[in-house]
This record gives structure tokens, sequence and C-alpha cells, in this order.
């Protein structure tokens, strides 16, 4: 394999869930740190109270999210014209039609819908590129939004956002053929000549894919999805710390015998569950006295009262949701209302690891 999205990568099979491992130094961002940098990007192209100010800030926008989730380079997804996105079947056309590089890419729901937005309110013309926009302008931009959530300025390119998706795609176990196809390699490699991929085929495995990405995104309520940041060891147990995509920070109490036989380290991505029942509910100015480790705060979204048990469910601020059990006397005698404030809490003790499938 000559192509630069796969030589940082070596197989070796140790990392569970993963049969390959990074070499040290490789410019590829995790799926956390994509999430702070599409956030970033979010929240820039809606900070403005001027619309085409607004207007132009979705378009780069929309050009992070198409590399980001396509694996595109830079100047096909410039390329792009309204007539080469079939948002009905969620895919995207992208390299010349007379080229050997040309492919059609599966994109999430969300994003099919903000660009079939885009189109609409901009009425652009099908012989006119989408975006028409000078490459040097969106490279600095990338580098903007970077430092702004503070990832280095030379991993911030279209480049790296490109290698990192690569990366992904083959965390995913997907097979390599399909990855070179998807991001339009010519390969020699001997997975290639032996395996033979379909569109249809490819399109199924993609849209699976991406469809369990838009799970981890939405999360169950109590299941969140992220990073080990620090572990701090202990005699018999060690405490897991721990960043989500939504950047929550979760601390969980884990056994020195369960950390080695999971393979657990910094950096390692895992799912953290909390079971309803272990978790408090505290109204706004409630909780400073509580010695729970993990506080989130939020909006009670749903209430559902039985005679002895309630179940309040709170939205966080992020947008991933919360469940507690609760007496119904702790209900009554706290008198929480939809739409109120207040705070989840749990401690580290509650929050149960596991290695994701992807």
């Amino acid at each position: 394999m000559t192509s630069h999205s796969f030589r940082d990568c070596h197989f070796d099979g140790k990392t569970p869930g993963n049969v390959f491992a990074l070499s040290p130094g490789a410019k590829v961002l995790d799926m956390v740190q994509l999430a702070e940098f599409e956030k970033s990007f979010r929240k820039w192209a809606r900070d403005t109270p001027r619309h085409d100010i607004r207007r132009s800030r979705q378009r780069i926008l929309l050009i992070f999210l198409l590399i980001r989730h396509t694996g595109a380079r830079l100047h096909e997804i410039l390329n792009l014209r309204s007539d080469d996105i079939f948002f009905e079947d969620r895919i995207v056309r992208l390299g010349s039609k007379s080229s050997r590089s040309s492919r059609s890419v599966d994109i999430p729901e969300d994003l099919a819908q903000d660009l079939h937005s885009f189109i609409r309110e901009n009425k652009h013309d099908k012989d006119k590129t989408l975006f028409h926009i000078d490459p040097g302008h969106v490279r600095r931009k990338f580098y903007e939004r970077a430092q702004a959530c503070g990832i280095p300025k030379d991993f911030a390119n279209p480049s790296t956002l490109r290698r990192s998706r690569s990366v992904e795609l083959l965390r995913a176990n997907l097979p390599l053929p399909a990855i070179e196809k998807i991001l339009g390699h010519s390969s020699s490699s001997s997975a290639s000549t032996l395996l033979e991929f379909s569109d249809e085929d490819i399109h199924h495995i993609l849209r699976s894919h991406m469809d369990r990405e838009s799970n981890r995104r939405t999360s169950a309520r109590n299941m969140f999805f992220g990073k080990i940041i620090e572990i701090i060891r202990g005699d018999i147990q060690s405490e897991a710390v721990l960043i989500t995509l939504g950047g929550i920070i979760i601390s969980s109490i884990i056994t020195n015998g369960s950390l080695k036989k999971m393979r657990l380290r910094k950096g390692s991505l895992v799912t953290a569950e909390i079971k309803a029942p272990t978790v408090l509910i505290a109204g706004a100015e409630g909780a400073a006295d509580i010695s729970a480790e993990n506080r989130m705060r939020g909006i009670v979204s749903e209430i559902s009262s039985g005679r002895v048990n309630t179940e309040v469910i709170m939205t966080l601020e992020e947008g991933t949701q919360l469940c507690a059990i609760i007496t119904t006397a702790s209900h009554k005698r706290m008198r929480l209302r939809i739409g109120d404030q207040a705070w989840g809490l749990f401690g580290a003790y509650s929050v149960v690891l596991n290695i994701p499938q992807f």
C-alpha cells in the first residue's frame, strides 16, 4: 500500500477492537478531537447576526463536514455541483466522471439534509460549483477553528482530515479494498487483487458503519462514547477519566485486573454506561454538597410517574439524555417539572466501561 492515508498504520492485532496501531507521531485526529473540531466549526458558523456572513460560514462548515465524512480531497469537494448530490440516497459523487478516482460515497442523513437546505436557500445553478471558494481561504479557516479548540496547527488541514477518516474506517474493520474505493485510491495491493467489492457492496458497508457512527453521536440514554484521557492507578483499583464526544468528563473506578484484561490505556476508546437507579437528581442549586464525582447539568425533558418510582429524563447541555429512577415520594418533594434546570449526579463506581464494537 503506497497511499499516504495508510502509511502511518501497521497491523498488529494487539489493540482490542482494532486490527492495526498508529505509528508514533502520525498526524491523525481521533474521534473526540474530530467532534471538538466540528463543534468549533458549528459554533463559529452560527455565531453572527448577519445573514450574509452566516451563509458564508455555512459554506465552510459544509466543506469541513464533507471531507470529514467522505475522506475526499479538498479539490474534489470544491468541484462539487448540485447534481453530484443525490439526497434521497444520501450519496455524493466525487471525482471527474472520466477519471479512475470517480466514485459515489455515502454521507450521513443530517449532512444530506444540511446540503439540501443550503442548495434550496441559495438557488444554485447546476452548471456551477456549489462552494466557489478559494482553497487557501478554506485552509485558513481550518487553522483558525483548530486553534479555537486546541488542535495543533499542523493537524488542522484537509489532508489530516482525509487521513483521519481513513483511520476511522480501518479502525471499524472495513475491508481494505472497500476503503481504497471510498477514498478514490488506485492500488495494486494484494488484498485488492483478491477481493472485489461492487458499488452496491461498498454502499451497504459504509451505510451500516455510518448508522453506527450516528448512534454514537446521539448516544442512547445513559450511554456515552469517548476516549480515556487519564488513568490514576491505585493498589487494587484505578480511576479512569474519559472525555465524551460531547465534551463531558466522566470518572470511572475499575479494578486493576479489568484494566489489564481490557488493555485500557490513555487514548483508548470506550463506552461508559450508567444504570438509571444509580443516578441522583438535584435541583438547580442543590448539587454543591453531594459527593458524587460525576455532575451533569441539564433540563428536565420527560417525567413518567408510577406509584413507587418515577423516571426523570434530563437533556444535557450537549444534547445527550440522562435517565434517573427516583422514588415518587422524592419526585413530589422536589416538585420537579418539565423544563426545570437540574443536575444529574452519579459516583465513579456507578460507571461501567466497555470496549466499543466498531
